[in-house]
């Protein structure tokens, strides 16, 4: 069983969002990737869906997610599971940090509004 140390995890940098990957098949995950988000203050929610499901768990921090046309507050200690193929947002309004670990099965792929499936680097 490897251990993935954090200082060795390989960090993906978008605007106002910071992805530590921690389990992919590139690092030796055979059935689940897990991921550490960031969600910089006052980021606005990016529709998207995900062909499998999708499971946050939120760290610190508070977020709201838009899902099946609900708004949902996240705060830490809470579960979010979003079904396969559901659109959904998370966004951060507050003015501290929102941090939380996702997980998705191996093999999941990303979908934004009018675009192809993808999947994101740090499921790889």
């Amino acid at each position: 069983m490897p251990v993935i140390k954090s200082s060795a995890a390989p960090t993906f940098e978008l605007p106002q969002l910071s992805v530590l990957g921690l389990a992919a098949p590139s690092r030796g995950a055979r059935e689940t990737c897990v991921w550490r988000i960031t969600l910089a203050p006052e980021t606005p929610g990016t529709p998207h869906s995900i062909d499998r499901e999708e499971i946050f768990v939120a760290l610190t921090g508070a977020a709201r997610v838009e899902l099946g046309g609900e708004d949902h507050a996240l705060a830490p200690g809470d579960a979010l599971i979003v079904p396969a193929g559901q659109s959904f947002s998370l966004s951060n309004p507050g003015s501290e940090p929102f941090t939380a670990l996702a997980m998705v099965p191996v093999g999941g792929r990303a979908l934004l509004s009018g675009g192809e499936p993808f999947s994101p680097p740090w499921v790889l």
